[in-house]
């Protein structure tokens, strides 16, 4: 073996086992800072008693979950496809954080191992597990494939609750996928490429696509609610109507696995969302961080990345515990009569637009920017007006009009 491939596989073991434990890790923190932020918002102490203000209260309900007994559906249930179910929902939140880049690369080495030997990699080290040229394709494949651990867990429970519960799912994520991938198909229109280190370059040639897509990222960051199944569209899991929904027979690990696997996709969307819209690993306002790859550099992007990240993750957290459930003909009106013709409309518009400014023989940069910065607060102002009088959604005035 060359050394430049024992080099390669060198970094692509290492590189998974980071970000891997790290997404298992992050999983942990984030339920104790949902516990936490939780009860910061309603007041009161939240988790404090194991570990330095209840850190390790995620640790120990790991332990019990793996020490409690296993339990099982009577009668009515498939047993394959039960104990498959958990693995099928958590495996694709993990693959899909593979293609997002989460910092500036590194500058590679030529070293020398004892008995192992020496191990090269020319280059510079890409800060993402695998960097695919189809990465964001990538993403919306193994993302849908979710929902099918979903649905088959509460099909496969034999218990009326859970079924409705997946076919709830099913219906939901199903609809809000579509208008997920219809509100990134203006970052490809603009970008040019569907691999995600160009489109953090070109943000940093021009402006971040919060700016530039702002209507794209109001639809995005909608539908990655739906998508992860958080409040307020939580309703596959609706306690007050379904016990727990599709995990009502589940409990031990299995269950764990499930929660594991609502987490995990938290944290996807916000690195997607981070990615997509606020430059990725981008440090703002400077330029040091587009040089030549330094460990310094590695770090200072990456500490840009997590922030933006945990921005987003604060932000789930805040909007579940302040935010009523939507009732499911209100979730379904708004995916089909609002965000997916808005998000073919907003396609339309952005095509135009770019392909004007390209036959202008406009290149990417900040005029090109502040351009699409002025046609999306018009569509943005325009969109928040029909909205705000009760054409599309059942708003007061509308209500006010049936009831007369």
């Amino acid at each position: 073996m060359s050394a430049e491939l024992k080099g390669f596989v060198l970094v692509a073991i290492v590189k998974i086992l980071v970000v891997f434990t790290a997404i298992l890790v992050g999983v942990m923190m984030v339920i104790w800072a949902e516990r936490r932020v939780s009860a910061w918002l309603q007041d009161r102490l939240g988790p404090n008693r194991v570990g330095p203000e209840g850190l390790f209260q995620s640790l120990a309900d790991g332990v019990k979950n793996i020490m409690k007994e296993e339990t099982q559906p009577a009668r009515g249930a498939d047993r394959t496809l039960f104990y498959l179910a958990p693995m099928i929902s958590f495996v694709p939140a993990l693959l899909t954080f593979c293609v997002i880049p989460f910092a500036a690369p590194l500058p590679g080495f030529d070293i020398t191992l004892p008995v192992l030997g020496r191990f090269a990699y020319p280059g510079a080290i890409p800060m993402v597990v695998a960097d695919l040229p189809i990465g964001f394709l990538f993403i919306l494949a193994i993302s849908s494939l979710g929902v099918y651990g979903i649905v088959l867990a509460g099909w496969s429970s034999g218990n009326k609750y859970a079924l409705l519960g997946g076919v709830r799912s099913s219906a939901q994520m199903v609809s809000y996928e579509i208008a997920l991938g219809l509100s990134t198909v203006s970052v490809l229109l603009v970008a040019g490429n569907v691999t995600l280190s160009d489109v953090i370059a070109l943000q940093q040639q021009s402006v971040w696509f919060v700016f530039a897509l702002t209507l794209g990222f109001v639809l995005f960051l909608i539908s990655a609610f739906a998508e992860t199944n958080r409040l307020p569209f939580d309703l596959p899991e609706a306690e007050a109507e379904l016990v727990t929904g599709y995990h009502t027979e589940y409990s031990s690990m299995k269950w764990s696995m499930f929660i594991m696997a609502e987490y995990s996709a938290m944290m996807t969307m916000s690195g997607l969302i981070a990615t997509f819209f606020f430059g990725g690993w981008d440090v703002p306002f400077i330029t040091w961080d587009e040089g030549a790859p330094s460990v310094a550099r590695t770090l200072v992007t990456f500490a840009a990345f997590f922030l933006k990240m945990n921005a987003f993750l604060f932000g789930y957290i805040w909007v579940r515990w302040t935010v009523p459930r939507f009732r499911f003909d209100q979730l379904m009106q708004l995916g089909w009569k609002v965000m997916i013709p808005i998000a073919l409309g907003y396609i339309v518009v952005i095509a135009v637009v770019v392909y004007t400014l390209g036959a202008l023989g406009w290149e990417i940069g900040p005029r090109y920017g502040l351009v699409l910065f002025g046609v999306n607060a018009v569509l943005m102002a325009a969109v928040l007006w029909g909205l705000d009088r009760g054409r599309l959604l059942m708003g007061s005035r509308q209500r006010a009009r049936m009831a007369a």
